[in-house]
């Protein structure tokens, strides 16, 4: 019989302060990033067999490209699988990132940290250090996140790269508007950490519609593939803040929504004539789990 070893490791939502994550921006200014990883998993599974001959096989609960931080997941689960028992998660999250710069993926660091670690996470990005701030909100804030921060699967296709390199290019340039529009993203993910710590839902929706103004900044394209479907309900006063969960255009969004029943009735009616499903989600505690 051969001998296995299957790692879980949670995917995350981005709340605000994706995109200072970047080397680009945080080696020359410090990111700010609040993320919570979610009760959806990537699963990597190591086996050695008999003639000691290695398979890593890999599962996901989420679509790659949904903009939830699926490839970031997957890695730090091939990681775990591969260094086994004793490694601490910002080691294997680290490796991750490492492995994938070898790839030539040129984004940040928030998606490995999240989902190596679990739980509310205020990360904060200095160069190649990240500072973790975990966030322990009352079991009540929990509860109103979970039930008034409505994922929906867009079905749209994510398109990271083209935007990213777009955005950067420009950030290289010393664009005013890329520029304006990163510290904007940077001061909502400040803004964000701020309000799950004092359970200002006032503020934790303040935060949202500043990432959505300074991702407009960055290329409005990032959220025109949802514009048209929310910005209704957010006339009627339905949503109050909704972003993408990514860094570019189509894959999940986030809604917040108002706390009533007709405006979640109206949300899921809007939702299901544009074939979007929603996403059931809760806050996962854990990160890297071996099983």
């Amino acid at each position: 019989m051969g001998r296995g070893l299957a790692v879980r490791c949670p995917i995350r939502i981005d709340l605000a302060g994706g995109w200072s994550d970047v080397p680009a921006y945080c080696n020359d200014k410090r990111g700010e990033v609040v993320n919570i990883a979610i009760n959806h998993y990537v699963t990597a599974t190591k086996t050695l067999d008999e003639n000691r001959r290695l398979t890593v096989q890999y599962s996901t609960e989420m679509p790659i490209g949904s903009g939830l931080g699926t490839s970031g997941a997957m890695n730090v689960a091939l990681m775990a699988a591969i260094s086994g028992e004793g490694r601490k998660s910002d080691e294997l999250a680290e490796m991750a990132f490492q492995f994938e710069s070898i790839l030539g993926n040129t984004g940040g660091r928030q998606d490995q940290w999240a989902s190596a670690l679990g739980g509310i996470n205020h990360l904060t990005f200095d160069g190649d250090e990240v500072e973790v701030n975990r966030l322990n909100p009352s079991e009540g804030f929990r509860n109103w996140l979970q039930n008034n921060l409505l994922l929906f699967d867009s079905k749209i296709q994510h398109i990271s790269g083209e935007l990213h390199d777009g955005v950067w290019t420009r950030f290289h340039k010393r664009d005013e508007e890329v520029l304006c529009g990163l510290d904007m993203i940077r001061d909502a993910g400040l803004l964000m950490a701020s309000a799950i710590g004092e359970e200002e839902v006032s503020q934790v929706v303040k935060s949202m519609k500043m990432v959505m103004t300074g991702v407009d900044l960055l290329d409005e394209k990032i959220h025109n593939p949802f514009r048209d479907i929310i910005a209704p309900l957010e006339d009627l006063g339905h949503v109050l803040a909704w972003k993408a969960m990514g860094a570019g255009g189509g894959g999940v969004i986030g809604v917040i929504i108002n706390n009533d029943e007709k405006s979640k009735a109206a949300i899921l009616d809007t939702m299901q004539t544009a074939e979007w499903s929603q996403i059931m989600w809760q806050i996962e505690d854990s990160g890297i789990t071996l099983q």
